[in-house]
């Protein structure tokens, strides 16, 4: 989905992102991403886990 999209765009979105959002709610944002990821990568391991020992 992302394929064509690169490093001056991103720099792009982020600053529009800034505006529309604010600085403050961007973190929050961003924190709550990374928090889901650490999430979805921990049931993806356990997932995996449970598979190997059946």
């Amino acid at each position: 989905m992302l394929n064509n999209v690169g490093p001056a765009e991103m720099i792009i979105i982020g600053i529009v992102a800034l505006f529309l959002f604010g600085n403050k709610k961007l973190s929050e944002l961003a924190r709550g991403l990374g928090e889901s990821t650490k999430e979805f990568k921990k049931i993806k391991k356990d997932i995996g886990k449970e598979i190997d020992t059946d």
